[in-house]
Formats: C-alpha cells, sequence, structure tokens
C-alpha cells in the first residue's frame, strides 16, 4: 500500500476543513479528487504533505507503512512524497536551475533533458516563477518533480493556467511521472485534483473521489463520476455514487 488516510480530520486556524477523511492508494495507482472550491481538496493535499497550517486533530496517515501523521515536510518529501502546487510562490534570489539541481537524485545530471523534454530550457537561469506565465509554472513545478523522482506525486489542479497549446504536454510528463506507459510494475501513484477533467485525456486514473464540505461522499469510476458532474451536478454525483 502506498498511501493510507485513516479517519482524518484537519483544521485551519479554528475552522475544520476536513472531517472523517478515508482514503487508500496502493502502489502504482492515480486517483483523481474532485469537489467544489472550498470543499477541502487542496486542504486534504496540503496534510499529506504536512504543512504545519493544517492541523491534524484527529486519524492518521500512512506512507509505505510509516506512519507519517506527525513528521515534519522534508521527512516527508526524504520519505518520497512530491507535490506541485496549484498556485506555487515567487522566490527571489534562487534560479530554476539550483533548486532543481538541489533536489535531484542524480545531482542534476538530466536537468538539461529534462528542461529540454518540457521546452523549459530558456527558463533554467530565471528565478523561481518570477514573471512566468501559468503554463510556465506548471512545467517548472513538472521539472521539479521530475528531478525529485517522488514514490507518492500529489498534483493539485495541473491543468490550471495552462493553453490548450501546452495541456498536451503537460499530460505527457505527468503520465510519464506516473509510470502509465509501463504495463507492469509501476512503483509511482498519484492524487490529482483536477476541476477540468482535462487531464483524464492523458492518462488513465483507478479511482476518483468527490469532497464535499470537508467530507468524503463517494468513490467510483473517474470518468463516470466526471461525467455525471459536469451533467447533473456534484451533489447529484453524490447521490449517484451512493
Amino acid at each position: 500500500m502506498s498511501l493510507e488516510i485513516n479517519n482524518l480530520s484537519v483544521e485551519v486556524g479554528d475552522h475544520e476543513v476536513l472531517h472523517d477523511i478515508n482514503m487508500e492508494i496502493r502502489t502504482g495507482e492515480t486517483h483523481v479528487l474532485f469537489g467544489k472550491n472550498g470543499s477541502g481538496k487542496t486542504s486534504l493535499l496540503m496534510a499529506i504533505m504536512g504543512f504545519s497550517r493544517y492541523r491534524i486533530t484527529k486519524g492518521s496517515i500512512v506512507f509505505k507503512g510509516t506512519d507519517i501523521t506527525r513528521l515534519p515536510i522534508n521527512e516527508r518529501a526524504a520519505l518520497g512524497i512530491g507535490m506541485s502546487f496549484q498556485r506555487p510562490p515567487t522566490i527571489r534570489g534562487l534560479k530554476t536551475r539550483d533548486l532543481v539541481e538541489l533536489l535531484s537524485r542524480d545531482n542534476g545530471g538530466e536537468t538539461e533533458s529534462h528542461a529540454k523534454s518540457l521546452n523549459f530550457s530558456e527558463f533554467l537561469d530565471r528565478e523561481i516563477n518570477h514573471g512566468l506565465s501559468g503554463g510556465e509554472i506548471k512545467k517548472s513545478e513538472l521539472l521539479q518533480l521530475m528531478a525529485q523522482n517522488p514514490d507518492l506525486i500529489l498534483l493539485d489542479e495541473p491543468e490550471s493556467g495552462v493553453d490548450l497549446e501546452n495541456i498536451a504536454l503537460i499530460g505527457k510528463v505527468i503520465k510519464k511521472l506516473l509510470q502509465k506507459n509501463l504495463r507492469r510494475l509501476r512503483t509511482k501513484s498519484g492524487l490529482i485534483i483536477t476541476h477540468t477533467g482535462l487531464i483524464l485525456n492523458y492518462l488513465e486514473a483507478d479511482r476518483g473521489y468527490l469532497l464535499l464540505d470537508g467530507g468524503m461522499k463517494c468513490h467510483g469510476n473517474p470518468r463516470e463520476m466526471f461525467n455525471t458532474i459536469c451533467n447533473l451536478g456534484y451533489e447529484e454525483c453524490a447521490r449517484c455514487q451512493r
């Protein structure tokens, strides 16, 4: 088992943003998370990654058999969890190249080839996300994940801000990161937040979840769930999947 979430409740400040969340992602599986804005999707990813603002009040998070509920972010990353943010910060004074080489397991030996595969080579010596478009920021995030090479990949709306010209490239890279080109022996797992559902055009997901008002309402076939959401709305999807 790659990830187990058991009866998880999370607070931000004095407000409970998630309650009684249960989820299992097996090694090699990719799961998709649907839900309205403000339903708690990003909060769940932040809690898995270990951001201190997201305080776990109940339950546990287990990754590859290790209870990581109270571990800091750096230890979770060292165990093999990586995350791409919907709105990552701009970091002045730090070049993208330097960060990627810091993250890399091969001392940056593949930085140039990874950047080339993303059409991102010309931005390597720019400061992190400074002056970049939405699509360029997504490429920067994926480049960092390629360098880190994590076993569990958390993606917060990878299609957000990406134009139609680049969405196919983004989808292709995510598919490779998640080893969807392999029929057997996949070791990478993923949890993806999506609003548009476009990512489903580029990779097969194994299970979908619907999160509403901080609670997990249902799970099922991700394509069927997305079609129901598009045609009938989130509440009808929750009723249908029950």
